[in-house]
C-alpha cells in the first residue's frame, strides 16, 4: 500500500486542526492524523514549575526524529504506538495510542516544514495562513478553555516565546509549502481541491489492492 503523507503547518491558531478534522471527517478509516504536539520531549526530570518555563515553540522542544521513525514504520505497513502529550502537566503522559497504517496520513504541527528529514517524507506540504490577530485570539480561547491556562500565562508565553519563534521558524517555513491556504479549514475552495487529490489517491490504492 502506497501511503500519501500530508503535512499541515502554520502558526498557532491558524486553523490547521480545523482543516485536519475536515479531512479526517471526509475520509474516515482511510486516513489517520498524527499531531506533532504529541512528540514534545518528555521532561520527567523537571518539576511542574520548571516545565512551565520551557520554550515549546522551538524545534528542539520536539522529538521529531521519533516522529520520522514512526512514519517510516507506518509506510512499511506496521503499526506504531504514538506518545500522548498532557498539556495540563506540560509533559508527556504514560499513555500511548496505537496507530495502524492507512492510505493517507495527515501530520499537524507548527514546525513540521522546518525539519528537513520530516519535510522530505511529506508528499503534500500545506501552510495555513491566517492573520496574527485572529491567531492569538484563537490561542487564548483554546488555552483557557481546553488546557487549563490563565490569561496571564498565555499572554506571557505568547510575548516571550510564541511570537518570536513564529517569526524565526514558523513563518520562514512557508517557503517549503506546495500549497498556502488562507484560513485553513474555513477555506471551502481549497478544501474541495485537496479532496479531489486525496480521492484520486484512494482510488489508486484500491485499484492495486488484491481482491
Amino acid at each position: 500500500m502506497r501511503t500519501l503523507i500530508i503535512g499541515v503547518a502554520g502558526g498557532t491558531g491558524s486553523g490547521k486542526t480545523t482543516l485536519t478534522k475536515q479531512l479526517a471527517k471526509r475520509f474516515g478509516d482511510d486516513l489517520c492524523v498524527m499531531y506533532h504536539d504529541n512528540y514534545y520531549r518528555c521532561h520527567d526530570e523537571l518539576t511542574y514549575d520548571q516545565r512551565c518555563l520551557l520554550n515549546y515553540d522551538h524545534p528542539d522542544a520536539f522529538e521529531t526524529d521519533l516522529l520520522v521513525q514512526h512514519l517510516q514504520t507506518l509506510r512499511q505497513g506496521h503499526s506504531i504506538f504514538c506518545p500522548v502529550y498532557d498539556f495540563t502537566q506540560h509533559n508527556r503522559s504514560n499513555d500511548t495510542v496505537q496507530i495502524q497504517p492507512k492510505p493517507i496520513i495527515v501530520i499537524d504541527g507548527i514546525l513540521i516544514l522546518q525539519d528537513p528529514d520530516l519535510r522530505d517524507m511529506i508528499d503534500i506540504k500545506i501552510f495555513v495562513d491566517t492573520d496574527a490577530d485572529v491567531r492569538i485570539l484563537r490561542r487564548i480561547e483554546r488555552d483557557l478553555n481546553q488546557r487549563g491556562r490563565t490569561l496571564a500565562s498565555v499572554r506571557d508565553q505568547y510575548l516571550s516565546t510564541v511570537k518570536p519563534m513564529h517569526e524565526r521558524f514558523v513563518e520562514p517555513s512557508r517557503r517549503f509549502a506546495d500549497i498556502v491556504i488562507p484560513e485553513g479549514g474555513r477555506n471551502r475552495v481549497a478544501i474541495e481541491m485537496l479532496l479531489l487529490r486525496l480521492r484520486a489517491h484512494i482510488e489508486e490504492v484500491e485499484e492495486f489492492m488484491p481482491e
